[in-house]
């Protein structure tokens, strides 16, 4: 039954081509639902190309077809390893969200699931984000609104993230390897200490942290407090399964930021680290240089 009410909407989609809207080569969309208000059957096909961005579909009526790509040449063979993660705003509205895949939905989130603003992820190759609109007799307070981020779950430390791994997240160290690529590549990494936890959730704890280098850093997820001793502070995100034992030792830090928020990856103790990063340079397999004095 809905394999085939799906695939009246699509079939609707072509039909209604004329009447439909598109964007390409685009983070982000904003659009109204007004478009449709004289065609509530119309589907719209939206094409955003970007590793993250945001969808705010005011006065929703009829459905839209989200389709989410990388900016990168199909030939580079990431897509496959990417996932999408999305998190509605609180005072999203309105729609219902389904996976569409050959004519086949799915659905990932309810309108009741959105107003939690909690992060759901799901890989990119289960097909487009399919919104289609509650029936509604007055439309004129309903907005659907989101971010978007395309995440590498190959990525060193990525099984950290626990909304790619709901459930499943382990506190494995991260090999070699994955270290010595983790301080080149990653969204953030510094060397510190951690300062305390805070209450959180099932699945993750934040931690104040202070930082006595800092390698690099995205979306200045970390404030430079120069006058209270030449530091970095801010918080990272702990998985539960970890924890945080040692508030003097200094560490490493690694890790990702999503939706403005650090997440901590590979993070094994600085002095072990250092070790590790002079052999790797003694021996010319080091991926980056970084300025360890």
């Amino acid at each position: 039954m809905l394999q085939l009410w799906a695939a009246h909407w699509i079939t609707a989609m072509f039909l209604c081509g004329a009447a439909a809207q598109y964007s390409s080569d685009e983070c982000s969309w904003r659009g109204s639902g007004l478009s449709h208000e004289s065609h509530r059957r119309d589907v719209e096909q939206i094409y955003l190309r970007c590793s993250q961005g945001s969808l705010e579909w005011l006065y929703p009526t009829g459905a839209i077809i989200v389709n989410l790509r990388p900016n990168t040449e199909p030939s580079s063979g990431r897509t496959a390893d990417l996932q999408v993660c999305i998190k509605p705003h609180t005072y999203s509205k309105g729609s219902n969200m389904y996976l569409e895949r050959a004519g086949d939905l799915t659905l990932l989130l309810t309108e009741k699931d959105q107003a939690e603003g909690t992060v759901h992820c799901f890989s990119l190759t289960e097909g487009a984000l399919f919104v289609e609109a509650e029936p509604q007799t007055d439309i004129s307070r309903r907005i659907t609104a989101f971010q978007y981020e395309l995440v590498p779950s190959q990525r060193p430390g990525a099984h950290m993230y626990p909304y790619l791994h709901p459930g499943l997240v382990t506190c494995k160290p991260c090999s070699d390897e994955e270290v010595l690529l983790a301080v080149c590549t990653s969204d953030f990494a510094g060397s510190g200490v951690f300062k305390g936890v805070s209450s959180g959730t099932n699945d993750h704890s934040p931690a104040a942290v202070t930082l006595s280098r800092l390698f690099r850093q995205k979306s200045r997820v970390f404030a430079w407090s120069g006058a209270r001793g030449r530091r970095w502070s801010g918080r990272i995100n702990v998985s539960a399964q970890c924890g945080v034992d040692d508030q003097e030792e200094e560490y490493l830090f690694t890790g990702s930021v999503h939706f403005g928020e650090a997440w901590l990856g590979c993070a094994p103790r600085y002095k072990d680290f250092l070790r590790l990063y002079s052999r790797a340079r003694e021996a010319g397999t080091n991926p980056c240089e970084i300025d360890t004095d």
